[in-house]
């Protein structure tokens, strides 16, 4: 069932030439695959009828005889997550009490079969089904009944979760401009080919449809739709993109919606203006009278408020019509500016004389509606990139924000303040004991840190290259005869009673002039031996990194003391003084006299390679997991 993967047939130009009809053909691989299909049904075909085909898209529906009576055999054209949302769309009215042929579900209980790369699905068939009269006011007014009682069952319409999701409810504008922006194209075909039959006429009223371009959407932008589409797309429901007198006819109840292919969420009233201005275009001229009777129609099955009619009355007035006739010159200038654009333009002009005359007497029904509420938010709105365009291959639709998820402890990023006054954002689901030091899984949470900006991170990295750098650069001194007075000073001062006397800032440089002290010590022992003094630079060997940082503060327990909870000062404490590891050599701890109650020895981390400062937020990060108590702010 899979090996065949459906593809339109519309690229079979000698068979057309023949006589053949393709959009009464499909493929022998898809007759075959729509047999297979139909096992999927607890039913038995007795018979198969092709009804019409889309050779283009590569979608068929035929007519089954089955031990059930007859139903409908049909393949989506669409993908079929797209498929699916149209599919859940119909269950979903049917449920409501729409006149829409119901779905039939598979051995398996579900609504549709995947075969060939697209989605089957198999409905009643309704045998009574008839058109209504086109022209005859009558008959319109009972498809737009009929299209009101539609929009009405399928409002509150949420699509499945595996469906992919169809919405213009946002693209309005969008949509507007993109008009505005084809009709300039329009003026630059028609310049490039001055010799093709209908350039000068295209160039001779390109003018006023761009100005009533412009002008309409100034009142498009000064209307509610902002305030309108914040309702959501639940609220307005669904339009049915295609609906006419093929896709809407008379049968048992009343009107029947058929052709749900292309539903997406949309203000109704789109499709009623398209059912307006294609039945002016195809009259020659505008009715009032069938207009205003076609809207009442409407009006009585899904209720109309003020702002809802004027954004129809805009929709009207927006060229659309000369946009649809007119933008095949795109693709093929001079064949369609040769052959058909005349007589179109025409048709098109004629119509135009009296369409103002008619929409300003329009107009003033505005006030016959009742204004509508449109103060609260009902539903938080989605945009427009959040579905995937199916037409345009998946990709996403540019334009508005991502789709608001519902507020919950699960998505909500949280800010943990530790011991240190130091703040961690950590993603949602990730708790603090989380973090690891080392690597990661991709699929395993980890907290999230602000990070600097590249420039400072450059300049911290700089800094970083240019001290290490000049650690291992030699350091080259001057041999003195005399010892220089700091040394004098230190000599003077035992190491018990310096620290006594002096402040620790004091303390910390009298240290540093006994070790200068250490170092010249064995060139004065040599100059008192009497050897020559040489002014030669004598090399020193660099300094240990590990021995540089000796001199950092040792936490005590005073540092632990400001944990805030007693199981974090217990883990502390166990971690501030290590165990010795069983059968290794002692490491050299600092002299007794001078180790504070409850630091760390000095060997122990000159062993392990690292310095107390870094051990110490070591061990306060590590204390701070293991308490139960945790600080929070949720942003």
């Amino acid at each position: 069932m899979e090996q065949y993967q459906i593809v339109p047939w519309d690229d079979m130009v000698a068979e057309e030439s023949s006589g053949l009809n393709l959009e009464q053909y499909v493929p022998p691989e898809l007759e075959k695959l729509a047999y297979l299909v139909c096992k999927s049904y607890n039913m038995d075909v007795r018979g198969m009828t092709l009804i019409t085909s889309k050779p283009d898209k590569g979608g068929a529906i035929w007519r089954i005889d089955t031990n059930h009576g007859t139903r409908s055999l049909k393949v989506l054209h669409r993908t079929p997550a797209r498929s699916l949302f149209s599919v859940g769309a119909q269950e979903y009215v049917v449920k409501q009490g729409a006149r829409v042929p119901g779905i039939i579900l598979t051995k398996d209980g579900k609504n549709s079969v995947v075969a060939g790369g697209k989605l089957w699905i198999v409905t009643d068939w309704i045998d009574t089904l008839t058109p209504v009269a086109k022209i005859d006011l009558e008959g319109a007014q009972t498809l737009c009944h009929g299209l009101g009682e539609f929009h009405k069952w399928s409002k509150g319409y949420v699509p499945p979760l595996e469906a992919g999701k169809s919405t213009r409810i946002f693209k309005w504008e969008s949509q507007y401009q993109k008009i505005m922006t084809k009709i300039g194209w329009f003026r630059h075909i028609a310049k490039a080919y001055p010799d093709a039959a209908a350039s000068p006429q295209l160039l001779s009223v390109l003018d006023t449809f761009e100005n009533q371009a412009k002008e309409i959407f100034t009142k498009f932008q000064e209307s509610s739709y902002q305030k309108m589409i914040r309702k959501g797309e639940p609220h307005w429901g669904l339009a049915h993109q295609d609906y006419g007198w093929s896709n809407g006819q008379m049968g048992p109840g009343g009107i029947w919606v058929i052709d749900l292919d292309g539903v997406a969420f949309d203000l109704p009233i789109r499709d009623l203006r398209k059912i307006i201005t294609s039945t002016m275009d195809d009259m020659g001229a505008w009715d009032l009278a069938w207009i205003r009777g076609v809207i009442d129609a409407y009006h009585r099955a899904n209720p109309l408020d003020r702002e809802t009619f004027e954004l129809l009355w805009i929709d009207m007035a927006f060229p659309n019509e000369f946009y649809k006739h007119v933008k095949e010159v795109v693709f093929r200038p001079v064949e369609f500016m040769d052959t058909e654009l005349g007589p179109i333009l025409d048709r098109v002009i004629a119509t135009e004389t009296n369409k103002w005359e008619v929409l300003r007497e329009l107009e003033k029904d505005k006030a016959k509606y009742p204004e509508g509420d449109y103060t609260e938010i009902v539903t938080a709105p989605s945009q427009p990139y959040t579905y995937r365009d199916y037409a345009k291959k998946g990709r996403r639709v540019e334009g508005g924000r991502p789709l608001e998820r519902t507020r919950s402890e699960s998505n909500i990023i949280r800010l943990v303040v530790g011991p240190d006054g130091k703040g961690i954002l950590l993603k949602p689901g990730a708790e603090p004991g989380d973090f690891r030091k080392g690597k990661r899984s991709k699929g395993e949470t980890e907290p999230v840190y602000n990070k600097p900006s590249k420039k400072l991170r450059d300049e911290k990295k700089g800094r970083r290259k240019q001290k290490k750098r000049k650690s291992e650069e030699p350091v080259y001194y001057l041999p003195l005869d005399v010892k220089p007075k700091k040394e004098k000073a230190a000599k003077a001062l035992k190491p018990g009673k310096a620290a006594k006397a002096l402040k620790p800032g004091k303390a910390a440089k009298a240290g540093k002039a006994a070790k200068a002290v250490k170092a010249l010590k064995p060139v004065s022992e040599k100059l008192a031996k009497g050897k020559k003094s040489s002014k030669a630079l004598v090399p020193q060997a660099p300094k240990d990194d590990r021995i540089s940082r000796s001199h950092v503060k040792r936490p005590t327990e005073e540092d632990i003391r400001r944990l805030r909870t007693e199981p974090a000062r217990r883990a502390a404490r166990k971690l501030m003084v290590p165990e010795k590891p069983a059968g290794k050599k002692k490491s050299v701890q600092a002299p007794s006299s001078k180790k504070k109650k409850g630091a760390i020895g000095k060997g122990t981390f000159a062993a392990q390679r690292t310095s107390y400062k870094k051990a110490k937020v070591k061990a306060y990060i590590l204390a701070y997991r293991r308490s139960e108590v945790l600080r929070e702010s949720k942003p």
